[in-house]
């Protein structure tokens, strides 16, 4: 396996490992009470569990596994796999920090700090697709391509 799906799939582990600690926060506070403002951790949750961890582990899975694209530039441009695992974890991150203070003291800084957060994921998604579309190939049929030439 090579180092960008590696990194790929490490942070999805990671983000995994976060998601269950918010949850257990989360579960506990709902029994417990220890605080005034759990809710606002609700979407964070949600969000590091099916972004961060299930689609960040399928980017890095369809990195590695997807069929070559060429024997000189297997994975093509690897420059377009890092800007997805960039601005994917930068969206993340940035909405991590801006949905609680969204729910507890709505700003315009929070407002647009969760668009942006929202550009940036979906910019990571149509990067993944950009990226992974030219490796999606079939084989030529040689029965279809005798059938052409006659």
């Amino acid at each position: 396996m090579y180092l960008q799906a590696r990194v790929f799939i490490k942070t999805a582990l990671a983000q995994l490992l976060l998601a269950v600690l918010v949850g257990a926060y989360l579960l506990v506070d709902s029994g417990l009470r220890l605080n005034t403002y759990p809710a606002g951790l609700l979407p964070v949750y949600y969000h590091l569990l099916m972004v961060g961890w299930v689609t960040q582990l399928i980017a890095g899975v369809a990195l590695w596994m997807f069929p070559p694209l060429s024997r000189e530039r297997p994975r093509g441009d690897e420059r377009l796999g890092w800007f997805v695992y960039a601005t994917l974890n930068s969206g993340l991150l940035l909405r991590a920090i801006a949905e609680p203070v969204q729910y507890v003291n709505p700003t315009a800084w929070s407002s647009w700090g969760l668009a942006l957060a929202a550009l940036l994921q979906v910019l990571a998604i149509w990067a993944l697709v950009f990226t992974l579309w030219p490796r999606v190939k079939g084989k030529p049929d040689p029965a279809r391509l005798r059938k052409e030439r006659s």
